[in-house]
């Protein structure tokens, strides 16, 4: 799931929601779901594009 989330945000820095799911969907999470997950690439996604600018 970490590789995903990388690989997805490296190429696209700030992902809809729908980028992010489709970005991880070749990941089974059976513990948590994915709305968390989807929740911290956002949250990633937001503190990237601050530090960048």
């Amino acid at each position: 799931m970490i590789l995903a989330a990388h690989d997805l945000l490296s190429h696209n820095r700030h992902p809809t929601r729908n980028q992010i799911r489709e970005g991880i969907s070749g990941n089974i999470c059976r513990c948590t779901g994915y709305q968390k997950i989807v929740d911290a690439l956002e949250a990633a996604s937001a503190k990237i594009g601050k530090e960048k600018t």
